[in-house]
């Protein structure tokens, strides 16, 4: 009894069926493998943010009004600043929009009004410097802060708050009463694995 084996051109069809059966499981492996490193991605982004909400929340509890021509709280358009209560002082916290990230600086414990100044500009300085240890969160296009006085919100540029009869944008050298609470808008970059624009309502504090 004769046996026959395969032919050269049945050997070569079936490497080549195989061949494209492999190419097809392997695009599906790497498409799989891509959408779990996007969705781990994602997940890290928003937990990164989720801090840095927490962090504006207790920032925004402890504020402490110095009671000079300091405020506890000001924001010009780039940079939120902050006077809050430390165990031994006061500290200066600037948080700022730069370049498409969210950066954090916060200052020793100062005990005078102009060791509060001077840590503020230093604050702004040391920021100049984009110190990667200060950088608190990537992929923000833009940002607004408004601000609760009275019974509603206003942005919180286009006012100096109720009791203050020269009304115009905030500055850090300008006596304001405190808004009772902040708004924020902030808007992802494209690409940044989030999207749209995120607003939170903090309650402000101060002591």
């Amino acid at each position: 009894m004769k046996v026959r084996g395969f032919t050269l051109v049945e050997v070569l069809v079936a490497l080549v069926v195989m061949a494209t059966m492999a190419a097809m499981a392997w695009r599906g492996i790497d498409a799989l493998v891509r959408s779990r490193e996007i969705a781990q991605a994602h997940l890290a982004q928003t937990a990164r943010l989720q801090t840095v909400l927490a962090q504006w929340e207790v920032d925004l509890r402890a504020l402490q009004d110095s009671h000079s021509t300091v405020q506890p709280i000001a924001f010009d358009g780039g940079n939120l600043v902050l006077t809050r209560q430390a165990p031994t002082g006061l500290q200066v916290v600037v948080w700022s929009l730069r370049e498409g990230s969210l950066w954090r600086w916060e200052s020793p414990a100062q005990r005078t009004v102009q060791d509060l100044e001077d840590q503020r500009q230093r604050g702004l300085q040391q920021l100049d410097q984009r110190n990667p240890a200060l950088r608190a969160f990537d992929g923000v296009a833009g940002w607004q802060f408004y601000c609760y006085w009275g019974n509603a919100w206003s942005n919180c540029q286009s006012t100096g708050g109720i009791g203050n009869d020269n009304a115009g944008p905030v500055n850090p050298k300008t006596p304001t009463q405190p808004p009772a609470g902040l708004r924020v808008a902030m808007q992802f970059a494209e690409g940044s694995g989030l999207t749209g624009t995120l607003t939170r309502e903090l309650e402000v504090t101060v002591r």
